[in-house]
């Protein structure tokens, strides 16, 4: 398994839309797609919060993950943002060749 999608979410759109140029710019993805709202249900210091959120899922090299995480803690807003990498088991081969290509160098 050589590339993965990452599912980050953001606070709103703004901020996903800012760190999806980033990695973009920093080449640590090829490719972004953002959902600019979604609803979130979590339990924060014994309270049940609900809040909307934005959802970036970004498309890159297993071996970019850990930069891709260190580069969006810096940029983002959350003390502890959700950052998960799911493998891409099998996709469109001339895709993934792109997806490398856009990735190279890093």
């Amino acid at each position: 398994m050589e590339f993965v999608a990452i599912y980050i979410t953001a606070k709103n759109h703004k901020e996903a839309k800012r760190l999806g140029e980033i990695l973009i710019k920093e080449r640590l993805a090829g490719c972004i797609n953002i959902f600019p709202e979604i609803r979130s249900i979590y339990k924060l210091d014994g309270k049940i919060q609900r809040h909307g959120e934005s959802v970036i899922i970004a498309k890159t090299r297993k071996s970019l993950v850990k930069k891709v995480i260190t580069c969006v803690k810096k940029h983002h807003s959350y003390t502890v943002p959700c950052i998960n990498a799911l493998p891409i088991l099998e996709g469109n081969p001339d895709y993934l060749r792109w997806l490398k290509k856009e990735t190279m160098g890093k």
